[in-house]
C-alpha cells in the first residue's frame, strides 16, 4: 500500500520538504500532498519589498513541481486530528470541506505577525509577515502625499528591512523606527557603525529604547511618554506560530510551537514531523533555533531525511544545524551581512555596502531556487550522503 505523507504549509520549509521527500523515495511506494491555499510561493522573505512597491516574480507550484509526484492540494487546513491521524482542510475558494487521512504528518503551518496584546495595532497597524498585508501596506504607502509620517515598529531583522527599502522607495516619506533597545545592538560594532551609516543617509529617525504600548489613528505612544506621528504604523515585532497546533494533542511549548527532537519528530506523536517556525528545536549549545529560513530549511533537510530514511529502514543522517550569517537588505543598494557563530552570537566580521547587497540577493535567489531543488545546498556530509543513496533509491519497507 501506498505511504500517505501530507505536508501542511508551502512556505520555504514545507515546500522543501515535499520536494525533497520526492525526491528520495519511489513514487510508487509514497503518496506526497502538500496543502496551500495560495498556487504560488510566497518568498517571505521579500515581502518588505512587495511592500515597497516592486513586482515580485511569481513561482507558480504547478511549474515548481511538476513532473516530481507531488500533489498540491489548494486548500485551507482548519483542524489536525493526530490520533485519528487525519487533518481536516477547507477548499480555497469555495465551500468544499475534506477531511485527509495521513501516515505521515509534517507540519509546516509556519507563523504570521504578533501583535503581542498592545492596544491598537490590529485595528490600525500594517504587517508584512504575509502577502496580504504587504500587499494592503503598499497601497496604504502609494496612496500617501509628501511628507507623511511613517513609523516602522521593532527594531530586528524585519523592522530594518522595511524601515530602510520604504525609505529608500519613498525618500519623500518621514520614516521612522521605534525600537525597544538600541540600534542594531545584537550586531558586531562594525556591524552597528554601518547599520547607523545606513539608516541616517536614508533620512530615517530612530527611536532607541522605546516600547510602543498603543498604536492609534496618527500616532503610537511609547512606555515612557513618548509620542511619534504615525500615518501608517508597521508592525514588526516578533511573530506567532499559527493556531491549528493548540487544539491537538501534540507535545508544545507555552508559545504553541511543536516540541520535536533532532530528527524534527514529535515527542509526543511519532507520525508527526514539525519544521520551521511551527518547531522548537536544539541548536548549538543549547539554545532553541530561531524563527527563521535560516533555520527552516536546514529542518526540512532533516526531517525528509529522517522519513525516507524510517520508511526504507536505513540508517537516519543527522548532521547539526548551525548558523554562518545573518543577512541584512537595507534597501537594493546598501546591505550588511553579519557573520556569526555557530550558536548565532556575532563576531567581528561584517561585509557591507554594495557588496553585501549582491550577497543577501544571492542567498534570496538561492533558497527560492532551493525549493524547487531541495537536494541542493546542503551541507557537504549531507549532499555526500544524498547523492550516494540517490544512485540507488532505497523502496518504502515501514511506516516512519
Amino acid at each position: 500500500m501506498e505511504h500517505r505523507i501530507v505536508v501542511l504549509g508551502a512556505g520555504y520549509t514545507g515546500a522543501v520538504a515535499a520536494g525533497r521527500l520526492a525526491r528520495r523515495l519511489h513514487r510508487e511506494d509514497v503518496r506526497i500532498t502538500l496543502v496551500n491555499p495560495e498556487p504560488d510561493f510566497v518568498e517571505r522573505v521579500r515581502l518588505h519589498q512587495l511592500a515597497a512597491g516592486q513586482d515580485l516574480r511569481p513561482r507558480p507550484f504547478s511549474e515548481m513541481f511538476a513532473g516530481t509526484g507531488v500533489e498540491v492540494k489548494l486548500a485551507k487546513v482548519t483542524a489536525v486530528d493526530v490520533d485519528r491521524r487525519t487533518v481536516s482542510v477547507a477548499a480555497a475558494n469555495t465551500l468544499g470541506r475534506e477531511e485527509l487521512a495521513y501516515d505521515t504528518l509534517v507540519y509546516a503551518l509556519g507563523s504570521g505577525w504578533n501583535d503581542g496584546g498592545v492596544p491598537g495595532t490590529a485595528e490600525h497597524a500594517h504587517e508584512v509577515s504575509s502577502r496580504p498585508g504587504a500587499l494592503r501596506l503598499r497601497d496604504r504607502l502609494a496612496a500617501l502625499d509628501a511628507g507623511r509620517p511613517v513609523v516602522v515598529v521593532g527594531g530586528g531583522l524585519t523592522g530594518l528591512e522595511a524601515a530602510t527599502e520604504i525609505a529608500e522607495a519613498r525618500p519623500d516619506l518621514d520614516v521612522a523606527l521605534a525600537a525597544r533597545g538600541a540600534l542594531g545592538d545584537w550586531l558586531s560594532e562594525k556591524g552597528r557603525a554601518h547599520l547607523r551609516k545606513v539608516v541616517d543617509g536614508l533620512g530615517i529617525t530612530v527611536h532607541e529604547h522605546a516600547v510602543v504600548d498603543a498604536v492609534e489613528t496618527g500616532r503610537v505612544t511609547t512606555a515612557d511618554g513618548r509620542t511619534v506621528p504615525a500615518d501608517v504604523t508597521v508592525w514588526t515585532t516578533g511573530f506567532a506560530v499559527h493556531p491549528i497546533a493548540r487544539a491537538t494533542a501534540l507535545k508544545l511549548t507555552d508559545g504553541g510551537r511543536i516540541v520535536v527532537d533532532a530528527t524534527m519528530r514529535s515527542l509526543s506523536h511519532p507520525d508527526v514531523y514539525a519544521v520551521g517556525d511551527a518547531a522548537t528545536a536544539t541548536g548549538p549549545g543549547g539554545k532553541p533555533l530561531r524563527m527563521s529560513c535560516a533555520s527552516g530549511v536546514p529542518m526540512a533537510w532533516q526531517a525528509a531525511d529522517a522519513i525516507a530514511a524510517r520508511l526504507a529502514g536505513t540508517k537516519i543522517p543527522t548532521v547539526p544545524i548551525r548558523y554562518f550569517q545573518q543577512c541584512i537588505s537595507l534597501g537594493r543598494r546598501e546591505g550588511l551581512i553579519q557573520f556569526v557563530t555557530a550558536d548565532d552570537r556575532a563576531v567581528d566580521k561584517v561585509l557591507t555596502g554594495r557588496a553585501a547587497a549582491f550577497y543577501k540577493e544571492t542567498i534570496c535567489k538561492g533558497a527560492a531556487w532551493g525549493v524547487a531543488h531541495p537536494t541542493v545546498g546542503m551541507p557537504t556530509r549531507r549532499r555526500r550522503v544524498a547523492q550516494q543513496e540517490n544512485k540507488t533509491p532505497a523502496r518504502v519497507r515501514a511506516a516512519a
